[in-house]
């Protein structure tokens, strides 16, 4: 397991049932690092990478109604971590009060540094109730924070942040957006734009079958699903699932394809309707030099109808349609 260099950490908590009222419960010290301290959040980053489903964005503008970006700013202005965090913590219970169904939990705010990154991690746990034995060797309730059941959570890259990324804040959508509140906490905008989704999704596809060593029959029938079934949505206006599209593409191993589209470094989103426009290149190649256009479909390559040599890196194009070699060899001649 990776292990990341904590700059700083503090756990608050939110007491809060279904459709009742919230408070908070805020610590006046950060967290001591010692190395349970270390193990949890090697853990948290751990689950948080693995956790499929996440939506991707940026600050929204508007910084007086989502002030996570000032608090930030602040932050790396130097601004003492322990204040920042309880202001963030007096928005969250304004987000929590807009969102029944929330329940409480440990709000635990960590910096992490390492490896060439700096960011901030959000998660909120719940307690579990567990067994133990004592130090009479009884069987005694434990009460620990149930690490595996990880819902609520986001993530702030400070250094994509600063070096002008497009998306540098991540956070868990869970099923239905039960998060929503939790994406406003965090000032995240995921507008999210078709055209360039869909193109993310395209070479998500093209990387699987690169790392699946697809032979050439077998990664067109997988561009040829993909392009069927996002064809059909596109023409239907209906969103992209990322589960439903690896169930759909690649059926007997969804969750291979799943790992892939879902990897935060394609940071591509859900809830798009595909472009039909950008599926085009899983059906066809098309291309254009100062003097001439081509496309062909990627199964003519198969065929034989179209011969790419790489050694003098030449098309051969073969049986030519009759109209087409008329004119060919009247202008020839």
């Amino acid at each position: 397991m990776t292990t990341h260099t904590i700059s700083n950490l503090i756990s608050h908590q939110i007491n809060k049932e279904a459709h009742g009222p919230v408070s908070l419960r805020l610590s006046d010290k950060e967290i001591t690092h010692t190395p349970a301290a270390q193990r949890l959040i090697d853990q948290l980053c751990k689950l948080y990478t693995q956790k499929l489903g996440k939506g991707f964005g940026s600050f929204e503008e508007d910084q007086e109604a989502f002030p996570m970006q000032g608090l930030i700013r602040q932050l790396m202005e130097g601004a003492d971590f322990l204040s920042s965090s309880k202001q963030m913590m007096q928005h969250l219970l304004l987000r929590l009060e807009q969102e029944p169904l929330a329940s409480g939990g440990h709000v635990l705010i960590a910096r992490i540094k390492g490896d060439g990154t700096d960011f901030i991690l959000f998660t909120i746990l719940s307690e579990i109730m567990g067994t133990m034995l004592d130090e009479e060797l009884n069987v005694a309730d434990s009460i620990y924070l149930d690490t595996s059941n990880l819902k609520v959570a986001g993530k702030i890259d400070l250094q994509a942040w600063q070096n002008g990324a497009e998306r540098y804040i991540s956070f868990l959508r869970g099923r239905g957006d039960v998060a929503a509140y939790f994406k406003s906490f965090l000032g995240c905008n995921d507008i999210v734009v078709a055209l360039k989704e869909t193109q993310k999704l395209v070479h998500g596809l093209s990387q699987f079958a690169e790392e699946q060593h697809l032979q050439p029959a077998e990664r067109d029938q997988l561009f040829e699903r993909a392009h069927e079934y996002l064809d059909e949505l596109g023409n239907a206006s209906c969103a992209v699932t990322l589960e439903q599209v690896a169930e759909q593409v690649w059926p007997d191993a969804p969750m291979q394809l799943q790992n892939v589209l879902d990897h935060q470094d394609l940071a591509l989103n859900d809830g798009f309707v595909p472009d039909r426009r950008a599926i085009k290149p899983l059906r066809t190649f098309k291309t254009k030099a100062p003097h001439w256009k081509l496309e062909f479909d990627r199964s003519s390559l198969r065929s034989g109808a179209v011969h790419y040599n790489p050694e003098n890196d030449t098309l051969v194009l073969s049986n030519i349609p009759e109209e087409m070699r008329k004119e060919l060899l009247a202008e020839t001649k």
